[in-house]
């Protein structure tokens, strides 16, 4: 019987892509063709599989919330583009996901802006550009933006993010209830709102809360969401208005790990009733529109990292696989991304899918640190120099959130299958 890590990974490949023989094929070409053409270190997105994603937490959602893309969590034109086409509108947290926003041919006024420390100089580019709204998160932000709307003689949409209680909080990595850059701590909304009113030339829309990321729990979900509706209500009785928008944040997860439950969203879908009820019930909140910002749910399963292997060896009795690509690359799946505990990302030989014998590794990269491990005594099929690892579910928090200019590596390749078409998104300098 294979252990538990592998059949996971397996059951994952299975369930997004497809295994023929020994090859794991996406797009229906496998993997190591895909590897000898374009080159390792490589990232392989699936474009029907972030489809399939959307659809689905779309059909979930219908006729309660509009998802808009969280960029950060992949920044790549084409995705974004794929999202976009989908109906979603996007959130960014930088002057930089705005302009590949743009590049990717996004409405303005799909675009949501948060973040804790937003610049004049990049407010004052996506108020002169264009931006659906900006998610106010400090006193000082709301000066600057103020002075910047004057200058410009414009009125700027905004929201209010809150930080809210730490009773609605949840997921692997908490965003609020305690203190934190983020938004405004939930017991200062009085004093923020009227800040806020009393500068006309911001226009307050709406609230934005983002209690935790990567829930695998929909009662989680369900119970953020209505806390946030809770203080959009109080927040417009403090306005003394209807609010237009209540964000309530991402934080959709995906399982990572042997153990891991997947989100439901069937039982998502089967708790909204009671939050519409919630909506109606105020009728400062019966029109405002609903927005969940999700980037990992989407993004995340629909891509894989590929690496060679240049060395395999043994020291001391432990063998160790020795790729091409490491934390530089993905710095998440190596556990420096917030793991406290290091567990391994599912991985497995893309090019072996038949393998029927297997031994303990430890699978580590490039970098002269020994916190480039990708993997810690995985059982893996007897590979050897050349030979390929997979990093699944990889679409999301890759390339972009690792140190890739550590040791001066090249970039890895990029490229987004669909329908047979392959985009190169980059391809790595030789």
């Amino acid at each position: 019987m294979p252990p538990p890590e592998k059949s996971f990974a397996r059951d994952l490949a299975t369930s997004h892509f497809a295994i023929a023989g020994a090859d794991l094929r996406i797009g229906d070409i496998p993997v190591r063709e895909l590897a000898a053409r374009y080159g390792t270190p490589l990232f392989i997105y699936d474009g029907s599989v972030m489809r399939r994603s959307y659809r689905a937490l779309a059909e979930a959602l219908s006729g309660f919330a509009r998802i808009h893309y969280s960029v950060k969590a992949n920044p790549t034109a084409a995705i974004i583009r794929l999202f976009c086409d989908e109906g979603a509108g996007v959130e960014i947290a930088s002057l930089g996901e705005y302009r590949v926003a743009q590049a990717a041919g996004v409405k303005p006024e799909d675009i949501l802006f948060a973040g804790p420390a937003k610049g004049a100089r990049e407010l004052e580019i996506v108020v002169a550009g264009g931006i659906g709204e900006i998610h106010l998160e400090s006193l000082e932000e709301i000066a600057r933006l103020t002075a910047i709307a004057a200058r410009l003689n414009v009125t700027v949409p905004v929201s209010i993010r809150v930080n809210p209680v730490a009773s609605a909080q949840g997921g692997a990595m908490r965003m609020g209830g305690k203190p934190a850059p983020f938004g405004f701590d939930e017991e200062t909304i009085s004093e923020v709102v009227g800040k806020v009113l009393s500068a006309p030339q911001l226009d307050l829309r709406g609230v934005h809360l983002f209690a935790g990321t990567q829930i695998l729990d929909e009662a989680v979900l369900l119970a953020q969401w209505r806390h946030g509706i809770d203080v959009a209500g109080r927040v417009a009785a403090i306005a003394g208005q209807p609010l237009k928008t209540i964000d309530l944040g991402g934080g959709l997860g995906i399982p990572y790990f042997a153990g891991d439950g997947q989100l439901d969203l069937a039982k998502l879908s089967a708790g909204l009733p009671g939050l519409r009820q919630q909506l109606k019930s105020d009728p400062r909140l019966a029109d405002a529109r609903l927005v969940v910002e999700p980037g990992r749910f989407l993004a995340g399963p629909a891509g894989i990292y590929v690496v060679a292997i240049n060395a395999a060896k043994v020291s001391r009795g432990a063998r160790f696989l020795i790729t091409d690509g490491g934390m530089h690359h993905h710095l998440a799946a190596s556990g420096n991304l917030g793991q406290i505990i290091k567990r391994d990302y599912p991985i497995l030989a893309p090019a072996h899918m038949n393998a029927t014998e297997a031994s303990s590794a430890t699978i580590v990269g490039p970098l002269c640190t020994p916190l480039d491990t990708l993997a810690r005594k995985v059982e893996m099929p007897n590979l050897s120099a050349g030979d390929l690892i997979a990093v699944l579910q990889s679409g999301a928090y890759g390339r972009t959130a690792s140190p890739v200019g550590f040791l001066s590596h090249p970039l890895p390749s990029e490229i987004l299958i669909e329908d047979g078409k392959i985009e190169v998104i980059h391809l790595k300098e030789a």
